[in-house]
C-alpha cells in the first residue's frame, strides 16, 4: 500500500495563498512571492520529488505545473536545478483529479466524478511507495476520508495574511488533531515539519 503525502509551502499563519489565484498558471512565476524559493530550497524539493512513486494533483495545481515544467526541462536558459525539476515532474507517473478534464499528457491518467476519492483509495492500495498530493482542496478531501498519511510543511518565516487558501480548510481542521509531529529539521530560515497520524 502506498503512503499519501501532502507537501506544501506555508506561511507561519497557515496560508498557502495570500490572494485567491496566487498559485495560478503563470509559468515558473506561479509560486507566491512571499515563499522565496531559492536554489537550496528548490534542490531540496527536487530530492523529495525524486523519491515519489506517484504524484496525485488537483486540476489547478496540475495545470500550473503543466504550463511550466515540461518546457523548463529542456530550456537551457534556466538554471540546472529548475531544468532538473522539469524533468522530474514531466517523467513522473501522475494522476490528475478533475471533473472537467478527461485527458492529459506527460505520463498522466485522469480520475474524476462523484467517486474520485474511492478511485484514489484504490490507487493508494495498489501503489508501493510515497504518493505526493498536490492541492489544498484535494488534500482536505483525502484527510476527511482518512486517506492522508503524512503532512509535510515547508514553513516560511513570514506572515502572509489575506483572505485566500489555508493549508487545510473547513471541518477538516479538526482532523489535524489526529496528526503529530514526526520530525523537524531546519535549513537557513525555513523549517521542514513532518506530521503523521498518532500511533
Amino acid at each position: 500500500m502506498g503512503r499519501t503525502v501532502y507537501w506544501m509551502n506555508v506561511s507561519i499563519d497557515g496560508y498557502i495563498e495570500r490572494a485567491a489565484g496566487e498559485h495560478g498558471a503563470d509559468g515558473l512565476e506561479a509560486a507566491p512571492g512571499w515563499s522565496r524559493i531559492d536554489q537550496q530550497l528548490h534542490e531540496h524539493f527536487n530530492q523529495q520529488a525524486r523519491g515519489l512513486a506517484l504524484k496525485v494533483e488537483g486540476r489547478v495545481v496540475y495545470e500550473m505545473m503543466e504550463s511550466a515544467w515540461p518546457a523548463a526541462a529542456t530550456d537551457d536558459s534556466l538554471p540546472g536545478f529548475l531544468q532538473e525539476f522539469g524533468r522530474i515532474w514531466t517523467a513522473a507517473p501522475k494522476v490528475l483529479v478533475s471533473r472537467t478534464r478527461t485527458s492529459a499528457g506527460h505520463n498522466t491518467r485522469v480520475v474524476g466524478g462523484d467517486n474520485a476519492i474511492e478511485q484514489l483509495a484504490e490507487i493508494r492500495a495498489d501503489t508501493d511507495g510515497a504518493i505526493g498530493v498536490g492541492g489544498a482542496t484535494l488534500a482536505t478531501a483525502l484527510l476527511q476520508a482518512g486517506l492522508l498519511d503524512e503532512l509535510c510543511v515547508t514553513l516560511a518565516p513570514l506572515l502572509a495574511s489575506g483572505d485566500a487558501k489555508r493549508l487545510i480548510a473547513g471541518s477538516a481542521l479538526e482532523q489535524l488533531a489526529r496528526l503529530e509531529v514526526h520530525s523537524i529539521c531546519a535549513a537557513d530560515e525555513y523549517l521542514f515539519l513532518r506530521y503523521r497520524p498518532q500511533t
